[in-house]
């Protein structure tokens, strides 16, 4: 009787130690685009949620309470920064109760750290719409920043787990040579359309455009979230014919009336682009999501 009262125990213990042993980490992320680097590093040692929808402004995420209960069991909550998620991932934080994912805790990351910032204000008023005092947040459209955001990832999941730290050096190194190759590839198909002028709804497209060397004139919105106006279109059609702008470029969750009736009097190209991954069926890891942005603006332009 003793002996299989101990046998039991013995069984439980071990299933217990089996089950801590081979727990994943936690993580959510902001958004798809880091959600995806993450995936890349920690493979099948973590468990990914992503709050933010592929085919959403993550400027205006609805904040529902079920992700509070996500938040509450993470071990690592990954955010852009930069103010992107101001306005509606604070609240879910406070209201998670999860210590660990507070700011200067092991479990909080700002991917954000060590990107070489665009945009960045000097002075910041209302008056100049909804411009982010710290930079514009958009910089994984640039397949560079991805390697430092990777880079970060890898170091917080060593730091969290030690013993799986090799594992995810390994990845994070397959994954910068996956992306170096098809940087060189991407690089080598934009190469004859370099200083190419194009005209972007909202300023999401710098990071993206400096990569590439594309030249960005101006957007559709008169100022950083304000809407097209009937005057800023007067003024900007005939610029748009002057400089010879090519493309205009929008993303996926943008009304397309506007950019339609400016390509309509400018000759210019309107493109779609996904801003995260999973924006398109094409698009469910980040290479293939830049691949996608790529392919779709040679193509518009191979076409002209």
């Amino acid at each position: 009787m003793i002996s299989k009262f101990l046998t039991c125990i013995i069984f439980v213990f071990a299933v217990s130690w089996a089950s801590a042993a081979y727990a994943k980490l936690n993580i959510v992320a902001s958004t798809p685009d880091l959600g995806a680097v993450a995936k890349e590093i920690g493979e099948d040692k973590i468990k990914i949620t992503n709050i933010a929808r592929p085919t959403e402004d993550p400027h205006f995420v609805d904040a529902r309470p079920s992700f509070m209960v996500k938040l509450n069991k993470a071990d690592i909550l990954i955010e852009g920064g930069l103010q992107l998620e101001i306005g509606w991932l604070p609240p879910l934080v406070m209201g998670a109760r999860n210590n660990k994912i507070l700011p200067g805790q092991p479990g909080y990351l700002t991917a954000s750290t060590g990107i070489n910032v665009l945009q960045v204000p000097q002075v910041v008023s209302r008056a100049m719409g909804d411009v982010h005092p710290y930079g514009n947040p958009h910089y994984m459209l640039d397949p560079l920043n991805a390697k430092i955001v990777a880079s970060h990832i890898c170091a917080r999941l060593c730091l969290l787990d030690k013993e799986n730290c090799k594992y995810y050096q390994d990845n994070l190194k397959d994954f910068i040579k996956r992306l170096d190759k098809k940087l060189t590839e991407w690089e080598k198909m934009l190469e004859p359309y370099q200083g190419t002028k194009i005209v972007t709804y909202h300023r999401t497209f710098p990071y993206f455009a400096q990569r590439f060397h594309l030249e960005v004139m101006g957007s559709l919105e008169p100022k950083p979230g304000i809407s097209p106006s009937p005057s800023h279109i007067n003024n900007l059609v005939p610029m748009m014919k002057s400089e010879g702008v090519k493309l205009i470029i929008i993303e996926d969750f943008r009304e397309r009336k506007t950019p339609e009736f400016v390509a309509s009097k400018t000759g210019a190209k309107v493109v779609v682009l996904p801003i995260m991954v999973g924006g398109r069926k094409e698009t469910d890891d980040y290479i293939s999501f830049v691949d996608y942005n790529v392919n779709q603006v040679v193509s518009a332009l191979k076409n002209e």
